[in-house]
């Protein structure tokens, strides 16, 4: 049963907050007096009321107004009226479609116009071949606009991107057109705007361990695994969604907790697949091993970041050292750290050994939001690399059995930027301005008219739409049609079963990476430089590319298939 939120009973509705630090709070449902809630013990406050679905509440306490924090869908914003909503019920006879079919599309649900306008773009997404969606963080944050990081009312589909019924109407198109569609959680953090948590419930954070967004959620308290627990099943089992993506797991401080969720929610899952996906900085290979289909790569990113841009500035550096054999080592066994020590860290390990796992518990990609909006000038690598190497690192992506991943605009080539965006007010947003200035200061040129970006001004968000700036965008298209095309046929098929027999690095930038399962063989070379390099003879079909001889062009991949 669910504990957190209003829920809908013959006589009305229940409303329910866990409160142990306030003894006397107000229930205000708009057009009735207000009504004090009852204790309801281990700090619980409950009070049943006559109203249905649409009635607008909140909670007071002395002067303050505040959501309910498992609000379903607020009016008026992050600090207006909760809603009582409708539980959202998922279609029974969709069953989703198996992981390693997964080919993620990485997107912001405002950048794309909302849910209606990520519904009408799932056609053209489908046809080209893209399996499954995944939003970025629709949690209700400030303003109307935000990278979707500064989530409060974990709940609640943010207002500017259209109500429950939309969001319900995106995930029932998606599965029609047999597109899976995964949402971004942050059990992490809550963003530094309409936090209200700390007033009434002090438990649910922990004064002992500081992160970068502030004191750390306190999972050992069991309210707190239930809210969040709660919250995933309401995605999953609610709305429908086929898979989670946890936000920057190694901030959760979990006891156990993150391998409980999994397992409980595949097992509540049964036949039906559901996908659960993490990011994890400190490449913990055990949860892999424990109800966690996937962890992004960001290992496999920065090699390639390496070898197609030159930088090796930031997290970079631990990649700056023979780029192509971390890269080959990352194809192989999943995480290029296992263990061994990091310049980033301070010479500190970080990793464990991934080499049992399947090619399939790693998320590759070239981009993601990241990685891109955490540049100063939110580059893409259309605007950073040589658009033939770009190229040719794509069909590494696309036909490497891991698990490819898109970020919006890529499969158009986009030029334009995806910078950091904010709608916050006051002090915040001067703080969150400077803050940003200071950490690019290096990189600014006033000049030449570079300043760095102001997150809060209306121009960054419509600066990063991706279709602003792609002139090349049909021969895009073309290219990852036609390599999905491919990977559907030789790649998918394999993916299951096929484990790395090895890779190596056969030049400065270049590679050479095998999986098989018994007779069942996929090569690939993938040469990212500007000259031709040797490569052994292969057997079996070429699937894709060309070779000149015993040599493979430069900026080329080539992928070999047997049988």
């Amino acid at each position: 049963m669910n504990r957190f939120g209003p829920v809908l009973e013959h006589q009305g509705v229940r409303f329910r907050l866990w409160a142990p630090c306030v003894d006397d709070i107000l229930l205000e449902v708009e057009g009735k007096d207000p009504l004090p809630m009852a204790p309801a013990g281990e700090g619980w406050k409950e009070a049943l009321v006559n109203c249905s679905v649409g009635s607008r509440y909140r909670f007071r306490i002395g002067d303050q107004v505040m959501p309910d924090p498992a609000s379903r869908f607020q009016s008026g914003g992050i600090h207006g009226w909760s809603v009582v909503c409708a539980p959202p019920l998922s279609d029974p006879a969709w069953r989703g479609r198996p992981w390693e079919e997964t080919v993620l599309y990485e997107c912001h649900a405002g950048l794309m116009g909302g849910f209606k306008g990520v519904a009408d773009k799932l056609t053209a997404l489908a046809d080209l071949g893209i399996t499954a969606i995944e939003l970025m963080p629709i949690a209700a944050f400030p303003g109307t606009r935000n990278w979707g990081y500064d989530g409060v009312l974990p709940f609640a589909p943010a207002e500017a991107y259209g109500s429950p019924d939309a969001l319900k109407a995106l995930i029932e198109r998606a599965h029609a057109l047999n597109v899976m569609i995964f949402l971004d959680v942050v059990y992490n953090h809550f963003g530094p705007d309409g936090n209200y948590l700390p007033l009434y419930a002090k438990p649910f954070f922990r004064g002992d361990r500081p992160t970068p967004w502030g004191a750390a959620i306190d999972f050992r308290v069991k309210e707190v695994r239930d809210f969040f627990a709660e919250n995933a099943r309401y995605w999953l089992f609610g709305y429908g969604f086929d898979g989670l993506r946890f936000d920057a797991v190694h901030a959760i401080a979990d006891e156990g907790w993150l391998d409980q969720l999994a397992a409980g929610l595949k097992r509540e899952a049964g036949p039906r697949h559901i996908h659960l996906v993490l990011e994890n900085e400190d490449n913990s290979a055990s949860h892999l091993r424990n109800g966690f289909d996937a962890q992004w790569n960001d290992d496999i990113h920065h090699a390639l970041h390496v070898l197609l841009t030159g930088e090796t500035n930031g997290y970079y550096r631990d990649y700056a050292d023979r780029p192509a054999a971390r890269l080959a080592r990352g194809l192989a066994h999943g995480f290029i750290y296992q263990g061994e020590a990091s310049a980033n860290r301070k010479g500190a390990p970080r990793g464990e050994s991934s080499n049992d796992l399947p090619p399939s518990s790693f998320v590759d990609f070239l981009q993601n939001h990241d990685q891109t909006g955490n540049r100063a000038y939110g580059e893409r690598l259309t605007m950073l690399a040589e658009p033939v190497a770009l190229k040719a690192a794509v069909a590494l992506l696309l036909l490497s059995p891991h698990i490819p991943m898109i970020f919006m605009g890529e499969e158009i080539g986009s030029r334009s930027p995806f910078l950091y965006f904010t709608d916050h007010h006051g002090e915040l947003a001067r703080s969150v301005r400077e803050g940003r200035r200071r950490e690019f200061a290096a990189f600014a040129d006033p000049a030449h008219g570079r300043e760095i970006p102001d997150p809060n001004a209306p121009e960054s968000f419509a600066a990063s739409d991706p279709v602003r700036d792609a002139p090349e965008a049909d021969s895009w298209r073309k290219l990852y049609r036609r390599l999905l095309a491919v990977r559907r046929k030789y790649v998918t098929p394999l993916i299951k079963t096929a484990r790395a027999a090895h890779a190596r690095a056969i030049g400065d930038k270049a590679l050479l990476a095998r999986w098989e399962k018994d007779n069942d063989i996929l090569v690939i070379a993938a040469n990212l430089g500007s000259t031709a390099v040797p490569v052994p003879p292969q057997s079996g079909k070429l699937i894709w590319g060309e070779t000149k001889g015993d040599f493979i062009p430069p900026f080329t991949t080539c992928a070999w298939r047997l049988p």
